[in-house]
């Protein structure tokens, strides 16, 4: 699939970036399967544990709003390489988002599409809380 539009769109949420202390600028854009998108950006926190990235910023907003189906999400920084998720970002895509098309882009543009399990495989879901031990 193209997703050269959603690439766009995470593009256009990094101008909004607060990278206050990290100077480290993120957008990322999330596809609902209905075709909507909800962008968001990293924004920090003198206390770092208190900082959103903007992968979380995206999905926090696009629940806030009703949505729960999810097709994809793009990420971009200023790099040179592909910028990939956080390992708190990763859960919260797994945990909300479920097996998404995660599409990284660099400051070519260029494009590297994966999947949720490519980047956390393994991962703790839902039915691990519902499995009993003995």
């Amino acid at each position: 699939m193209d997703y050269t539009f959603l690439v766009e769109k995470a593009i256009e949420a990094k101008k909004n970036a607060m990278p206050t202390y990290s100077n480290f600028y993120v957008g990322a854009a999330l596809l609902t399967e209905d075709g909507k998108i909800y962008s968001g950006c990293n924004v920090e926190s003198s206390s770092y544990s208190l900082t959103m990235c903007a992968e979380r910023t995206a999905i926090f907003k696009a629940v806030s709003e009703g949505e729960r189906k999810f097709k994809a999400i793009a990420i971009a920084a200023d790099t040179i390489e592909f910028c990939s998720p956080c390992g708190a970002c990763r859960q919260i895509i797994s945990d909300i988002c479920k097996d998404i098309d995660i599409v990284l882009t660099n400051q070519k543009k260029e494009i590297k599409i994966l999947r949720t399990k490519d980047l956390l495989p393994f991962a703790f879901e839902d039915i691990d809380l519902k499995t009993k031990t003995s």
